[in-house]
């Protein structure tokens, strides 16, 4: 009896031991998940974040996934986000595209976090829904625009556009020196919207009150000659046989290497683009420059700025609070030093007591007086809800000569007819 007691005790003590071994480790091991787009300069900058946060946190274990961008990529958050399969952390769009994934109803607020006081409230603004508000801004503060070769403009004595007729008339000379005046990438239709996006800013300065117009269902870009007008650029640029010859095939990191290695002139893209120039062609980052897209009027050009993309967490983590300690770290001057480090600055972060690095490259060089003279504004899908979902599809085929302007404009006014009933918006 007192044998079996002691066997019992034996079995029981080691039991507890082992129980206790167990819990000890299941409370110093935790693995987040988190899925990011499959753009480089995305996975550079979520792997670093993850490893100086491992670093700090040894009991934590955060493991990438990656998806595609555009249309692609969102149907992917969007199922996954539906059918409960989500990771712990995503990284996602800010503005219009992620009032598309009813916030309210899929991610966790953040709004009470201590650490949602070091955001500033331009992000926080793209960020919210309802009361809520859902995100930390994964990057520093971007801009729509035109990426220029500085050394084709030197060899052909050309300056920097003021205008819209100045620009083309800058694409001719280009053409005539047998160089290819604007890069378009429409293997990755995304991209063939930048030159239309990025025209916001002198939307707005034309028509001040479009967004709110266009939200309440009132103004169309059919019927705006402001908002008609990046339709018709992009015929125009068309139409002046200013494009490369693989304009259908080629791809984002395509037009990359064609702008840093002077295989193409102008590039229109968003500033995100500056740490994949700067990792993928460091010797020729600094023959890259950057302007707004031009108005028809000097004095009214300005620079259409984007808010960057967000961490997220869904509802229906299991790590909920783990999450929120990662994010906590994604927004603190520690977080931007990080990403400083990781990939190159692109512009100035919207966390307070980030700084920006004394080596930025000439790109953001030529996009800092835009945020130091008050000439911009953000780009219309961060003072909407609406974006529908085809515009990549119609300026593909305005683009390549395809669809008429007007055409498109309308098309495009009915497909965010739809999406505005979708979010129940009034006035649709």
């Amino acid at each position: 009896m007192l044998k079996t007691k002691t066997a019992l005790t034996t079995l029981t003590t080691s039991f507890m031991a082992v129980t206790a071994l167990s819990g000890a480790a299941m409370a110093q091991s935790t693995t987040l998940t988190m899925l990011v787009d499959n753009a480089s300069h995305t996975i550079a900058i979520s792997e670093a974040l993850v490893e100086a946060y491992e670093a700090e946190n040894p009991d934590v274990n955060i493991e990438i996934e990656t998806r595609p961008g555009g249309g692609e990529g969102d149907n992917i958050v969007k199922t996954r986000l539906a059918t409960g399969q989500m990771t712990d952390i995503f990284w996602y769009n800010s503005g219009s595209l992620l009032q598309a994934l009813a916030p309210q109803q899929t991610l966790v607020d953040l709004s009470d976090e201590p650490f949602m006081d070091r955001i500033m409230d331009s992000f926080k603004q793209v960020v919210s829904a309802g009361e809520g508000v859902y995100g930390v801004p994964t990057r520093p503060a971007e801009a729509g625009g035109i990426f220029y070769n500085r050394t084709i403009y030197e060899d052909l004595g050309l300056e920097v556009p003021q205008t819209w007729d100045e620009f083309m008339a800058n694409n001719e000379a280009i053409k005539a020196a047998g160089i290819p005046a604007v890069i378009q990438t429409y293997g990755e239709p995304w991209t063939s919207q930048v030159l239309l996006l990025a025209d916001y800013y002198n939307v707005q300065n034309a028509v001040p009150d479009f967004a709110e117009q266009y939200t309440a269902g009132q103004a169309k870009f059919a019927s705006t000659p402001a908002a008609l007008r990046g339709f018709e650029y992009l015929k125009e640029v068309h139409e002046g046989g200013y494009m490369n010859e693989d304009v259908g095939a080629a791809r984002y990191e395509d037009g990359l290497r064609m702008l840093a290695e002077g295989e193409g002139a102008h590039y229109p893209m968003i500033t995100f683009a500056i740490p994949a120039l700067s990792e993928g062609y460091p010797e020729q980052i600094e023959d890259v420059g950057f302007f707004a897209l031009p108005a028809a009027e000097a004095e009214d050009t300005g620079l259409t700025v984007w808010m960057p993309a967000g961490f997220y967490i869904p509802q229906t983590s299991s790590n909920i609070d783990a999450a929120k300690q990662f994010l906590d770290f994604v927004a603190s001057p520690e977080g931007c030093q990080v990403q400083s480090e990781a990939v190159a600055v692109n512009g100035p972060y919207l966390i307070e007591g980030c700084e920006l690095p004394d080596d930025v490259a000439a790109p953001v060089e030529d996009l800092l007086p835009y945020f130091e003279n008050g000439n911009n504004a953000p780009a219309l899908e961060f003072l909407s809800p609406i974006k529908g979902p085809i515009l990549e599809q119609l300026t593909v085929e305005v683009g390549s000569g395809f669809r008429e302007p007007a055409d498109a404009a309308a098309l495009y006014d009915e497909d965010v007819r739809k999406q505005a009933q979708q979010l129940g918006l009034e006035g649709w």
